[in-house]
């Protein structure tokens, strides 16, 4: 069974080092140098209309969040991949953004100071966080 500990130890020193260089949050990597998560928050793509983030056995957590994105993306018929990402993934993405139950669903517009896609929140992003406000307001 996967078990949700209180260990953030990890989590918060890369936050602690992304925030003194400048950025509002840090992209955590598996051992094998996969994209698994950010430090508080589950990480999707869109790339060419397809929605992609990390499988759970990439180290992530799996959010009550993330799987509800995931079930409102399947409704709205926009195809869904849990697929192996790294970090060129992200760099090439038409959008990028990260879920998590503070976060709720929250657009990623630059990535290493690179601006994601247009650099604005994508129509995908929008229409999700759009149906995840109304799912929470139910």
């Amino acid at each position: 069974p996967r078990i949700k500990s209180l260990n953030y130890l990890n989590n918060i020193m890369a936050k602690i080092e992304g925030t003194d260089a400048g950025f509002q949050e840090a992209l955590m990597l598996n051992h094998k140098g996969d994209v698994a998560e950010c430090t508080g928050d589950n990480i999707f793509i869109v790339k060419n209309g397809i929605l992609k983030t990390p499988p759970t056995d990439a180290g992530i957590l799996e959010g009550i969040t993330r799987n509800v994105v995931l079930d409102l993306a399947r409704e709205a018929n926009i195809p869904v991949q849990e697929v192996t990402l790294q970090r060129h993934d992200l760099y090439v993405a038409d959008e990028c953004f990260l879920t998590g139950t503070a976060a709720e669903v929250i657009a990623v517009v630059k990535l290493d100071g690179r601006p994601l896609g247009p650099g604005t929140p994508g129509p995908i992003t929008k229409q999700l966080r759009q149906r995840f406000q109304a799912y929470v307001r139910e």
